[in-house]
């Protein structure tokens, strides 16, 4: 399991000695962080150090993967070691970079990361302290070793491979107005991958902005990708970050070996890529 309920965090950081970190994204980030965050809680940008930004989308999305290598030696100077007991949060119910943060660190084998379900406004009513007062540094520590073979994550050619498959599924986190193509916020062209499902990832959580039950969320992915192996299933949203979210959910429902297509929507749109709309995959 990788969620925690926000009444167990002080419990949890005084017993493991964890880490507790605030991931956010967007260009005031760390203005937010300051205006109020968990006490204790370091910033983690997901800019900057969750992704490796390119200059054109087109190749990789929005928020393309940095190297691993880069990542392990950013992890060793922030004092994370496998050993580190880590508890993230964001200011989007644990829906944006926590769960981003979360999947990247699984995915090169550190296990003891949990993700705050509700994100921060969650933890201030369940009485965890909220302060405005930047924390020590951590004293760095070794690079964090890093295996590139276990990231699992695919390309665009097996998303199209995927698509034409049935025994592969492509699920589409996005909001459903985005996957028909109704209107598109944020990238150029609005619609679909053919083929891809729509699993809005906000279906993953209560009215209250906290993740389901594991059991109603393996009952809900069970529905959902039927008899296929996880390992068959894809997972993409607009830029590679909420489909973590998805990730994490099917991760606590017991359902491991999905794999996250990171440049998503952003990157599919800007190539010369069939686009569906309306409700149809």
């Amino acid at each position: 399991m990788y969620i925690l309920d926000p009444k167990d965090v002080l419990a949890y950081q005084k017993e493991h000695h964890a880490i507790l970190i605030d991931a956010r994204g967007g260009p005031d980030a760390y203005a937010r962080y300051i205006s109020a965050h968990a006490e204790g809680a370091y910033f983690v940008d997901l800019e900057s150090q969750l992704s490796e930004k390119s200059v054109n989308a087109a190749r990789g999305g929005r928020h393309p993967l940095p190297d691993m290598k880069n990542f392990g030696a950013w992890l060793g100077s922030f004092g994370i070691t496998p050993s580190t007991h880590i508890l993230v949060y964001d200011d989007k119910a644990g829906a944006n970079a926590a769960a981003r943060l979360w999947w990247m660190l699984k995915a090169i084998g550190h296990n003891a990361i949990y993700v705050v379900s509700g994100g921060l406004d969650a933890m201030a009513k369940a009485g965890v302290p909220i302060s405005s007062s930047v924390p020590e540094a951590l004293k760095p520590a070794a690079p964090y070793p890093v295996t590139d073979s276990a990231i699992p994550v695919v390309n665009v050619e097996a998303v199209i491979k995927a698509t034409q498959n049935p025994d592969f599924l492509v699920i589409d986190v996005r909001e459903g107005y985005r996957y028909r193509g109704e209107s598109e916020p944020i990238d150029l062209v609005a619609g679909h991958i053919p083929g891809a499902v729509n699993v809005p990832f906000v279906t993953n959580l209560q009215a209250d902005g906290k993740f389901l039950s594991p059991a109603e969320l393996a009952s809900k992915y069970r529905e959902v990708i039927g008899n296929r192996n996880p390992e068959h299933v894809i997972v993409h949203c607009g830029s590679g970050v909420t489909a973590c979210h998805t990730l994490l959910a099917m991760n606590e429902a017991g359902i491991e070996g999905a794999k996250l297509y990171v440049g998503s929507w952003s990157e599919w749109s800007r190539n010369d890529y069939p686009i569906a709309v309306g409700e149809k995959p």
